[in-house]
């Protein structure tokens, strides 16, 4: 009896171990595949892999330990998206007028603010679809240039009852507190945070609520008419037309937050949850068609990774993928009760 329990246990030890050297094989042989043949699906796979290893920053030797240096100039060129010029056209967005006559009062009217599920097989994420652009404004740390705020707190600042994070910030080696901002950012109508570029990509409203995306010297900002605008790259899609032609826009497959605009004026907030085996995330182009299918005429990507962040009614509508949770933020687009 014992020894047949013995020669039982030893038969599924081998098994086991049988079973464990041919997936290390496999996996083996995938990842050799991976990383140096030129196969289609391949070579798909490791612009994707080598995109997301690049910009995450602190894992950046998950691409340079077993690709070249030249193969990883190659893999970001084709499809990082170049420096932008092209601008949105204002006069292409017509907002709806505010009064109405007695037949078009009797037809039902859409919600003021709809939170719609964009997941997919390989992603969660939701988007907030907001009526009145007049709406959306941006909130801004207390303690800009020191330290951000985390989004319910900026929320609340400005009375407001959701919002997505906005403006990259200063994170050196992934240890920023939030505070320094990258770029500009327009509040109210006023410059409360310059750094030293030549041009700044602009993402933000106007004063007649409309969203400008498009990069513009500082001397050519006082012309735009902003009231809340930050900088971020790359613009996704500009007066109708998308901006990545070809490739996946070359940040690899991570969490991400976006803003669009529909021409009769509606606002997509977007965040897609990432970095995790829920969720591993998604791929600018992803989100570049996913803004198209829900109208965007303009649209632009904020913020991702850690940053990644979406509330709504007091409510977390997403799930950070920091270990230490939510980060602090300098500034977020939010949404006026």
């Amino acid at each position: 009896m014992g020894g047949g329990i013995i020669r039982i246990f030893k038969k599924v030890i081998k098994i086991a171990f049988l079973s464990i050297g041919t997936f290390m094989l496999l996996f083996s042989i995938f990842l050799t595949l991976m990383f140096y043949s030129n196969f289609g699906l391949f070579r798909e796979l490791r612009e994707l892999y080598v995109g997301t290893a690049m910009s995450t920053f602190t894992h950046q030797y998950l691409a340079t330990a077993f690709i070249s240096e030249e193969e990883i100039d190659r893999i970001m060129k084709k499809n990082t998206v170049p420096i932008q010029t092209v601008k949105s056209n204002i006069n292409e967005i017509k907002l709806p007028d505010d009064e109405v006559n007695d037949e078009e009062s009797k037809i039902p009217s859409e919600p003021e603010i709809e939170v719609v599920d964009i997941s997919e097989s390989t992603f969660k994420g939701k988007m907030l679809i907001v009526k009145d652009p007049s709406r959306v404004k941006l909130a801004v740390t207390s303690k800009l240039k020191k330290i951000g705020e985390k989004l319910n707190v900026l929320i609340k600042s400005e009375s407001g009852i959701g919002g997505i994070n906005a403006s990259g910030f200063v994170d050196a080696e992934g240890h920023g507190n939030g505070g320094v901002p990258m770029g500009i950012v327009i509040k109210d109508g006023q410059i409360v945070h310059s750094d030293n570029s030549a041009t700044f990509p602009i993402i933000g409203f106007n004063k007649d609520n409309i969203l400008l995306v498009g990069r513009y010297k500082k001397s050519e900002i006082g012309s735009l008419n902003l009231r809340d605008a930050v900088s971020f790259t790359p613009f996704l899609i500009v007066n109708g037309e998308p901006q990545i032609k070809t490739g996946n826009g070359g940040w690899g497959i991570q969490p991400r937050t976006a803003i669009g605009q529909t021409k009769e004026g509606k606002v997509l907030m977007l965040v897609i949850d990432g970095r995790q085996i829920s969720s591993i995330g998604a791929t600018l182009k992803k989100v570049q068609d996913i803004m198209l299918e829900y109208g965007a005429y303009n649209a632009a990507n904020l913020d991702g990774g850690s940053s990644t962040v979406m509330y709504y009614m007091d409510e977390r509508m997403n799930k950070p993928c920091s270990p230490a949770g939510e980060r602090y933020l300098p500034d977020a687009f939010i949404i006026k009760e």
